[in-house]
């Protein structure tokens, strides 16, 4: 089985071109930052970037509404290849061939994340306890709200 899962945002904006012949079809590259879960000793490189490439609607989707930085969860399959440049040097290729593409956020939060946006209700970061726990404001019933 050839499926793969992935979360991250985008380097750039979605790369679209459409195909020759008398039904166009629509080939938009792009590629996702995907956070690693962990970190290796002496590993500097906190993401990897894996290329995409989606096909037909899937790539007037991204081309009309996928911007750099945008977060979103695509599933799809992995496609290995190989070309001949101008070199003459082969050089191989790998492609995650999008079947599926969905936005992982919010337009608002996607919009204000990278301005430091702080909900409004929500206590910043520096105003948590040094324990981890947010602290309760004075004058909130303690009881609950349910039978």
């Amino acid at each position: 089985m050839n499926k793969v899962i992935l979360m991250g945002r985008l380097t750039r904006d979605p790369e679209v071109r459409y195909s020759q012949g008398e039904q166009a079809t629509a080939v938009a590259r792009y590629t996702l930052a995907v956070d690693r879960r962990f970190k290796r000793d002496g590993d500097q490189q906190t993401a990897d970037f894996i290329n995409c490439v989606a096909f037909g609607r899937s790539g007037e989707f991204a081309e009309k509404y996928f911007r750099k930085g945008i977060k979103i969860a695509v599933t799809g399959r992995i496609q290995t290849g190989s070309y001949t440049n101008q070199e003459g040097q082969k050089v191989y290729t790998t492609d995650v061939v999008v079947e599926e593409q969905e936005f992982a956020e919010s337009k608002a939060a996607s919009d204000q994340s990278a301005a430091g946006y702080q909900p409004a209700g929500r206590p910043a970061p520096s105003a948590a306890a040094g324990d981890g726990f947010m602290n309760i404001p004075d004058g909130i019933d303690e009881e609950l709200p349910f039978n």
